[in-house]
């Protein structure tokens, strides 16, 4: 495990769900936190600095984290006519935690290594609420020494840190992490559908299942929302793990790997896309399957 250095000033690009859960865990921790988003509300929101633009970023921090949404804002950020390459300086570390394909992120890791800095590999799992609670699981990759170095920055907002290997590494443990969740979470949305069209009320459902050998993490973060029958909490809406899915789809493609169960958990996702959940929590596909069964509560 590294040792902190007190002076490192941290870069966040990207504070929208999930960037905005993981600021306040790195303030909480001392660091002195400036941020870079489109919105200049959210940084406003947040209470920290901000930077004009991500070379600014590079130019003002020691360490650079970036959560971006789509791999279009990922070499933006990288290497567009204000990216971070405008501005790293050598060895500085950029540590990317989003989920992309990884031969995106080596692009963005070959662009900023011709300046200089090292990109790290170290996507994070877990949604907002998890982040919120200090809940994600991170999984780094690449430069062992680079790693080492700002663990203790991961360990700021995470629960569990590990170093999985060789570049690219972060993000095929990430995928399969994310796979997981998926199928937990149609899992948990199958088995209240189940119980409630049997008679049992939802919330006894999630209070008798939490805690015990039959329950995960996904059952009991997002199982609440299923009882409560309330989806406005987002943790995560259907936009991220749908274009996940597109990422994790073509990766067993290409290993000739299949993958029926998540194939199967994914169809209440599209199912509750098709009936107006898109822009709520994921635990949405409850809904989904509640009117699949033909089941309204309280009937």
């Amino acid at each position: 495990m590294g040792t902190r250095v007190t002076r490192d000033r941290i870069g966040f690009a990207g504070l929208g769900v999930l960037g905005s859960a993981i600021v306040p865990h790195l303030a909480a921790d001392g660091y002195d936190v400036t941020g870079c988003d489109i919105d200049a509300a959210r940084v406003a929101s947040l209470g920290i600095a901000r930077a004009e633009s991500p070379d600014d970023l590079a130019r003002a921090c020691d360490v650079v984290i970036l959560c971006l949404p789509t791999v279009e804002a990922l070499h933006e950020v990288v290497s567009g006519p204000d990216g971070l390459d405008k501005s790293v300086r050598p060895g500085q570390i950029v540590l990317e935690i989003g989920t992309f394909p990884v031969a995106e992120k080596v692009r963005a890791r070959d662009r900023l290594a011709a300046a200089g800095a090292i990109l790290l590999d170290c996507p994070v799992s877990g949604n907002r609420l998890h982040a919120q609670r200090k809940g994600l699981t991170a999984f780094g990759s690449g430069d062992r020494a680079a790693y080492d170095r700002i663990e203790p920055i991961l360990r700021a907002f995470t629960k569990k840190a590990h170093y999985v290997g060789e570049f690219g590494c972060g993000m095929k443990m990430k995928l399969i992490g994310n796979m997981l969740n998926l199928i937990h979470n149609s899992a948990a949305a199958e088995i209240m559908v189940l119980g409630m069209k049997s008679g049992l009320d939802p919330k006894l459902i999630h209070e008798v299942i939490s805690g015990s050998a039959s329950s995960s993490s996904m059952f009991e973060v997002r199982g609440a929302l299923m009882a409560r029958n309330d989806y406005r909490h987002e943790g995560m809406n259907f936009s991220i793990p749908l274009k996940d899915a597109r990422i994790i789809t073509a990766h067993a493609a290409d290993l000739a790997c299949p993958i029926p169960i998540y194939q199967a958990a994914l169809q209440p996702y599209y199912a509750a896309v098709a009936q107006g959940h898109r822009d709520e929590d994921a635990a949405a596909v409850c809904a989904a399957m509640e009117l699949a069964a033909n089941h309204v509560r309280g009937t």
